[in-house]
């Protein structure tokens, strides 16, 4: 069976924690949570630091989750982030998505945030998904769509940093632009059941402008994306530098927005 083959583009830098410790299931697993019941078992894939893992487990209080991560340095994180809950209905483990280590039917729910525009192939994962899941199970994925988000006031540094992105995470194997690609995907995986749904996050007030543009200056200059936009020659170090700026200078504007799109997959087993 087929083992990962991409690179995760943005690695665990303390810039890329900072948002993803900022997701929770509210804001990042709306779609999902009305299918919850208190008994279910869920596998939540690519966890990461496991906050929208923890949010899920208290949501089934008497099932259990199950967060996996390719990589294994995040899960000490998760662990710490149950156990300040008092959670002890969650686990996590390593797993790779388009192999995983389950028998068939073991889950009520898979769920996967942010997790397929990173893999090597995400309909082989789709297809995982769903064998380790239940019949009349769910199966839950959503990802953001690089090229359809969108900001103001215009900048070209902002433009300069949308095409490196796109250009790194490519080449790292992934696909940014996932999710206009996630119903497509689980057509192909063999799902004939399929709600496709889209939300956005928005950052406008003064707060969230700092936040969101600090994040990404801090993760254009000294995250693993950076080494690898270096690495793969798709930018100068005084590029990424600019960049940066690019992104703190929008972010000092009054009248900045941001808004990031997301697609969203709810598939029946």
């Amino acid at each position: 069976m087929p083992k990962e083959t991409a690179v995760y583009t943005h690695g665990h830098h303390e810039s890329v924690l900072r948002s993803h410790t900022w997701r929770t299931a509210a804001n990042s697993a709306a779609y999902l949570l009305g299918s919850l019941k208190p008994h279910m078992r869920i596998l939540d894939i690519g966890c990461g630091p496991g906050t929208i893992t923890a949010d899920l487990a208290a949501l089934v209080p008497d099932g259990h989750v199950t967060g996996v991560d390719h990589a294994p340095g995040i899960l000490d994180q998760a662990r710490a982030t149950a156990a300040e809950r008092g959670l002890d209905n969650v686990d996590f483990t390593v797993a790779d998505v388009h192999a995983l280590d389950y028998p068939d039917d073991s889950f009520c729910v898979v769920h996967a945030h942010q997790v397929l525009q990173h893999v090597g192939d995400p309909v082989q994962a789709l297809r995982e998904m769903r064998r380790v899941c239940k019949p009349g199970g769910v199966i839950a994925a959503r990802d953001s769509d690089y090229s359809a988000m969108t900001w103001y006031p215009q900048s070209q540094g902002m433009d300069d940093w949308l095409d490196l992105y796109l250009r790194v995470a490519r080449a790292n194997g992934g696909e940014p632009d996932a999710g206009r690609r996630l119903k497509s995907w689980a057509l192909q995986a063999g799902f004939t059941d399929i709600t496709a749904t889209s939300a956005t996050w928005c950052f406008a007030t003064a707060e969230e402008r700092a936040w969101w543009s600090g994040l990404w200056a801090d993760r254009t200059t000294a995250s693993a994306y950076a080494d690898r936009a270096v690495a793969g020659g798709h930018a100068t170090a005084e590029q990424l530098t600019a960049v940066s700026e690019a992104w703190r200078e929008w972010g000092r504007q009054e009248d900045a927005w941001f808004s990031v799109l997301h697609g969203e997959i709810l598939c029946r087993k």
